[in-house]
């Protein structure tokens, strides 16, 4: 099974998200029914970036990754030209 790391971009206070799944489209439509707990109070999402993993525990790693200090650098740099211009 395919795994997805994903990055949101709340639009109500402009903070990211990281998760992972197996269902990408489903799992954003969860998060902007609220159903997500850690992010309901933050609505609505913007998906801005994701990555495709071969399995979960590859996924797993690489959302830690993502989360860390480094990972945060890495997503910053990635999506710069994004940020300059969100709309657009």
């Amino acid at each position: 099974m395919f795994y997805y790391v994903y990055v949101l971009l709340s639009e109500r206070d402009g903070l990211f998200y990281t998760g992972y799944t197996s269902n990408l489209q489903y799992r954003l439509i969860q998060h902007n029914n609220g159903e997500v707990k850690s992010t309901a109070r933050r609505l609505p999402f913007k998906l801005i970036y994701w990555e495709g993993c071969l399995n979960q525990q590859d996924a797993t790693r690489r959302e830690k990754y993502l989360k860390s200090g480094n990972g945060k650098i890495y997503l910053r740099n990635r999506l710069r030209e994004y940020l300059k211009n969100p709309t657009g």
